[in-house]
C-alpha cells in the first residue's frame, strides 16, 4: 500500500527558458488527442437523451424499457471510473487509453447496428466500461505532461476540449436523428474514435517514471488481482448508480427492485471499504483519503458536479414547459454560456499561480452562487433573457472552481496514485450529478404539489381575484367554447384556470430548487478553506519526467 502513498517531493526546476516558449508542437497534439478521447465519452453521455422517442418507435420499446439504452451506458461507467487508475497501471496508460478507445468504437458502431433493443442495450453497457477510462485517464497524462506551476495551463486547455461535449451532444443528436436517423448518432463515434486512436499512437507516450514510482508500478503489475475488492465494488457502485438512476420512475422504495439493491448496496459499501483498507495492493486505495487534498477535493467535485448536472437536468424543463422551447432551441441555449466557459478556462489557468487557487475558487463560488440566485426569481412571464443571464453568469463563475480544484487536488499526487485520485475524483462528480438530481427532484416534486394545493383553493367564485379574472375574459370562452367542444363556456375557464395554477406551481417548484443549488454551492466553500496547495505545485516541469 505504501506504493500508492506519494509524498511530497519537490522537484528541481528547469532553467527559465526551458518553457518560456509556451506550449510545443507535442504537447499541443497530446491536449489535442487526449481531449478528443474523452469527448467520445463526454458527447456520448447527451447526445443520446433527445433520440429516445424515436428510439422507442423504431424498435418497438416502451418508455420503461428505452431507459435501460442510458441507465444500461451510466451504470458501467460509473463502475469503470474508480478503477481506471489500477487498470492503467497493471496495461499502461497508452495502451489502456488506446484500447478503450478502439473499444469504444467499436461498441459505438454496434450500437448503431443493433437490430432490436436489448442488442442495443448489451452494446452500451460495453460502451459504458469503455468510456469509462477515457476522462480520468485523458486527465491523468494531461497532469504527468504539465506539472507543477503548469498544471493550471494544462487544466484550462483540456477543459475547454471537454467543455464542448455536453454543449454539442444534444444539438447534434437532434440533428442526427431528424436528418440521418437515430442510428447515426452511434456512427458518428466511427471517424472520431478511429482519429483519436491513430494520434494516440503517434503523440501519447507512456510518462517515464523516477526510481520510487517505476519500482511501485513494477510491484502493482506483479500483484495479484484484488478480485473480492472488484467484485465489492461492482455491486455499490451498480447498485447505487441504478438506484440514483431509476428511483424516480419506478417510485422509490415502493418497488421491490429498488429495495432491494439499496439494501445490497448499503452491505457492500462498508464491507468494500474495510477490505480495501486493509489490503496491501487494493484495486482502489482508499488511505488517499489520508490526505486532506483528495478528501477535500472529493467532496467540493461531488457537490460541484450536483450542480452542473442538475442544471442540465432541470433548465430544458423550464425552457420547454414554461418558454415553449424545442429541443433544439433547448440545447441552443446552454452554448453562450459554454462559450464564456472556454474562454474564462485559460483565463484563471494563465493566472492560477499568480492570484491563488482559494481565490479563484471562492471568486467562482461567489459568481456561481449569483447565478444560482438569478434562478430563483423566475415567473411563468420569463423569457429568453431570464435564462440567459443565469446561465451566463454560472458559465463565467464555474472555471474558477473547476480548473484550480484539479490542480490542487491531482498536483498533490505523482505516480500510480495520480491515476487513481483522478478515477475517484471522476466517479465523484458522476455520482454527485446521480445523487442531486434524484434528490432535487423528490424537492421539486413536493414544492410543485404544496404549490399546486395552495393555489388551487383560489380557483374559485367564492375569491374576488378568480371572479375578476372570469369576468375579464368571459368574452373570449364564449366564443371559444363551441370550437373547442365545450358545452358551456365555464368549463373553459376553468381549464384554463386550472392550467395557468398548475403553471404557477411548476415555476415556484423551480424556484425552489434554485435556492437548494445555492445552498449546496455555498457549502463548497467549507471544504475548500481546507484545500491546501501541494509543495510539487511550486515547481516547474521537470525534464525527462
Amino acid at each position: 500500500m505504501a506504493a500508492l502513498e506519494p509524498k511530497k517531493i519537490a522537484a528541481p526546476a528547469l532553467p527559465p527558458e526551458e518553457h518560456s516558449g509556451g506550449l510545443t508542437r507535442g504537447e499541443i497534439m497530446v491536449i489535442l488527442t487526449v481531449g478528443m478521447a474523452a469527448l467520445l465519452q463526454v458527447i456520448d453521455a447527451t447526445i443520446v437523451n433527445v433520440a429516445l422517442p424515436t428510439m422507442m418507435g423504431n424498435l418497438g420499446a416502451t418508455l420503461d424499457e428505452i431507459g435501460w439504452v442510458v441507465t444500461g451506458y451510466i451504470v458501467t461507467n460509473a463502475i469503470v471510473l474508480p478503477i481506471s487508475g489500477w487498470l492503467g497501471i497493471r496495461f499502461g496508460r497508452r495502451s489502456y487509453l488506446l484500447t478503450c478507445i478502439l473499444l469504444f468504437t467499436a461498441a459505438s458502431v454496434a450500437c448503431g447496428l443493433s437490430p432490436n433493443l436489448w442488442t442495443l442495450v448489451f452494446f452500451r453497457l460495453i460502451q459504458g466500461a469503455a468510456g469509462g477510462a477515457l476522462l480520468p485517464t485523458s486527465q491523468a497524462i494531461i497532469q504527468e505532461l504539465f506539472p507543477g506551476k503548469r498544471a493550471g495551463m494544462g487544466s484550462s486547455l483540456f477543459g475547454i476540449v471537454v467543455i464542448v461535449g455536453p454543449t454539442i451532444g444534444p444539438p447534434l443528436g437532434g440533428w442526427l436523428t431528424d436528418h440521418m436517423g437515430w442510428r447515426w448518432i452511434f456512427y458518428i463515434n466511427l471517424p472520431l474514435g478511429l482519429l483519436a486512436a491513430f494520434l494516440t499512437t503517434l503523440f501519447v507516450k507512456d510518462h517515464v517514471h523516477d526510481a520510487e514510482d517505476a519500482e511501485a508500478h513494477r510491484r502493482l503489475k506483479e500483484a495479484p488481482i484484488d478480485g473480492i475488492g472488484l467484485a465489492l465494488l461492482t455491486i455499490w457502485v451498480g447498485c447505487l448508480q441504478f438506484v440514483l438512476e431509476r428511483g424516480g420512475a419506478d417510485d422509490w422504495f415502493s418497488s421491490h427492485t429498488i429495495l432491494t439493491l439499496t439494501i445490497l448496496g448499503g452491505l457492500a459499501l462498508p464491507l468494500f471499504v474495510w477490505w480495501e483498507w486493509n489490503q496491501e495492493y487494493p484495486i482502489v486505495a482508499l488511505k488517499l483519503f489520508k490526505r486532506m487534498e483528495l478528501a477535500n477535493g472529493v467532496l467540493v467535485m461531488g457537490l460541484v458536479g450536483t450542480i452542473v448536472t442538475a442544471g442540465f437536468f432541470f433548465i430544458p424543463f423550464f425552457a420547454t414547459n414554461i418558454l415553449g422551447m424545442d429541443a433544439s432551441a433547448t440545447g441552443n441555449l446552454f452554448m453562450p454560456s459554454s462559450l464564456a466557459m472556454g474562454v474564462m478556462m485559460p483565463i484563471v489557468g494563465a493566472l492560477l499561480f499568480k492570484y491563488g487557487a482559494r481565490f479563484f475558487m471562492l471568486s467562482g463560488i461567489f459568481i456561481t452562487m449569483v447565478g444560482m440566485y438569478m434562478l430563483t426569481y423566475l415567473t411563468p412571464q420569463s423569457g429568453y433573457w431570464e435564462l440567459f443571464w443565469p446561465l451566463m453568469v454560472r458559465g463565467i463563475g464555474l472555471p474558477g472552481i473547476f480548473i484550480p480544484l484539479n490542480a490542487l487536488v491531482l498536483g498533490a499526487f505523482k505516480g500510480p496514485s495520480l491515476g487513481q485520485a483522478a478515477g475517484m475524483m471522476n466517479l465523484s462528480r458522476q455520482l454527485g450529478g446521480s445523487l442531486g438530481i434524484a434528490i432535487l427532484s423528490v424537492f421539486f416534486d413536493n414544492a410543485q404539489d404544496a404549490a399546486y394545493d395552495h393555489l388551487r383553493q383560489f380557483i374559485s367564485p367564492l375569491t374576488l381575484g378568480f371572479t375578476q379574472w372570469a369576468h375579464s375574459v368571459q368574452g373570449l370562452a364564449y366564443g371559444l367554447s363551441s370550437e373547442v367542444g365545450l358545452s358551456h363556456p365555464m368549463n373553459l375557464l376553468a381549464k384554463e384556470a386550472y392550467f395557468r395554477v398548475k403553471k404557477q406551481a411548476f415555476v415556484m417548484g423551480f424556484d425552489e430548487v434554485g435556492w437548494y443549488m445555492l445552498i449546496a454551492i455555498a457549502l463548497t466553500a467549507i471544504p475548500i478553506l481546507f484545500l491546501r496547495k501541494p509543495q510539487s505545485l511550486d515547481t516547474q516541469h521537470v525534464a525527462g519526467e
